[in-house]
């Protein structure tokens, strides 16, 4: 039973929505998780908005009783951002999916919170125009700029912080403001764009994005090499990089994973040690140009077993094995649980750091297979383990927070595009030190009553 005080604002939210507003069993259970392995937790209520307006006056009732209120977009992300720990109204944007604006000539697209990227993209397949931002699940573009989500294309395109013109959002208060312009660039005051990409929710909701788009490239090539060495894989790209060669996609799988994938793809077979997954855009004479330099580097570290990849079909199939790399993972121990660790370090430390962790995962006794976006020094473990043995389940948990401070011990961050959530949270004060505190003066500041995402990346005291 939701607290008095909760259920005075669930019962307003109902005269404001009807039937869109929720407490259903089903309906709360699937909003009480994300993918992260973390508790869930039931919502009071769950709210399904169709407009800025509506999303404003849901904060106007839910501010005046103090009632926590958790954005919601699709529900793949990794760290418990959705998950209602203190449970009020989980707010689900998935309604406010469409495509208000395409502006062809200035490369940018204006869409609601619920829009997911494969929608946009098809929306957008007349146009020659690519929203690039690829975090592998098809997840809400109001999502990835609330966790400030990346992923395979990040090396040439950027990341979520990069891609987000300007925001359309619903304070704890109900005001609406309106953050950036489609202008290119500005120097006019504080740049609220970027403090909300990222927010995840705790300083208020994304109604309205403006999103950056790109040319589709002439030619596309894909290709994969297997390397002897991590330390040789990440060589290969330093050197690459360095060469100003202009790759689209540089992913890291170390042989454990390619193992995963041999077994979940059976109509592939990779040698089993670590690999390079590759893309290049551009003209046709510019990608021969650009596969050839990447070709003569890569051999110098050892790098052999090219497979190119040119027509549409080939290259979908190369990405799909990448992008299924979690259930390929999984496939080494199909009965097992998992845990996903995120971090980044300088590209410079990332071999040192791959080799540090490889050490933790052999004295762990876990299987945790590796892949990794490493033209950014970015890497993830899949750790799995048995839930129902107490030792791994420890031994899984221990693993993931070695993982995260030994980012740190190199300079880096507990999370490279996953976000912080609940499930980060415990090292954000190692990470930023005073910086810390000035984080949690702005969401005071924004939430006094501490009423958006409560729980999530800072504490309000």
């Amino acid at each position: 039973m939701a607290p008095s005080s909760y259920q005075s604002a669930i019962d307003e939210a109902k005269a404001l929505l009807g039937d869109r507003l929720s407490t259903g069993s089903s309906i709360l259970q699937t909003h009480s998780h994300d993918e992260a392995y973390s508790k869930p937790c039931l919502p009071d209520a769950v709210a399904f908005v169709q407009s800025t307006e509506e999303v404003s006056q849901l904060m106007k009732i839910c501010s005046r009783h103090k009632c926590p209120v958790v954005p919601y977009g699709v529900g793949t992300s990794l760290e418990g951002h959705v998950i209602p720990i203190h449970g009020g109204i989980s707010v689900d944007t998935s309604l406010m999916n469409k495509v208000l604006e395409v502006h062809e000539s200035d490369f940018d697209a204006v869409v609601e919170p619920g829009v997911t990227r494969t929608q946009l993209n098809d929306e957008l397949r007349a146009t020659g125009l690519i929203f690039t931002v690829d975090p592998g699940a098809d997840a809400s573009i109001g999502g990835m700029a609330s966790t400030r989500a990346s992923g395979t294309n990040t090396v040439r395109y950027g990341t979520m912080r990069e891609n987000v013109m300007a925001l359309e959002v619903v304070l704890a208060d109900g005001r609406i403001i309106n953050t950036g312009t489609r202008a290119r660039k500005s120097s006019a005051g504080y740049d609220l764009t970027r403090l909300f990409v990222g927010s995840e929710g705790t300083l208020g909701i994304i109604t309205k994005i403006t999103v950056r788009l790109f040319g589709q490239p002439e030619t596309i090539s894909a290709a994969t090499c297997s390397i002897d060495t991590i330390e040789a894989a990440v060589d290969t790209v330093i050197m690459a990089i360095q060469m100003g060669i202009p790759m689209a996609r540089i992913e890291l799988l170390d042989d454990v994973q390619m193992k995963g994938m041999n077994i979940y793809n059976p109509d592939m077979s990779f040698p089993e040690k670590p690999h390079l997954f590759l893309e290049f855009h551009g003209t046709e004479a510019g990608v021969v140009e650009q596969v050839d330099m990447f070709k003569a580097a890569a051999e110098e570290f050892g790098a052999s077993d090219f497979q190119w990849a040119t027509k549409t079909e080939d290259r979908n199939r190369l990405w799909q094995a990448r992008h299924s790399a979690y259930y390929a993972g999984k496939a080494l121990r199909r009965e097992a649980d998992s845990l996903v660790t995120d971090c980044c370090v300088p590209i410079s430390s990332l071999a040192a750091c791959i080799t540090k962790t490889k050490q933790l995962i052999a004295k762990s006794g876990l299987i945790a297979p590796l892949v990794g976006h490493v033209g950014d020094g970015n890497f993830h473990l899949l750790i799995l383990f048995d839930p129902n043995s107490t030792d791994e389940t420890n031994a899984a948990t221990a693993l993931a927070a070695s993982v995260s401070e030994l980012a740190l011990e190199f300079d880096g961050t507990i999370t490279g595009e996953h976000g912080v959530g609940s499930g980060k949270k415990k090292y954000m004060q190692a990470e930023h030190g005073e910086a810390y505190s000035l984080m949690s003066t702005i969401k005071k500041s924004l939430d006094p009553n501490n009423i958006m995402n409560p729980g999530k990346i800072v504490d309000v005291n």
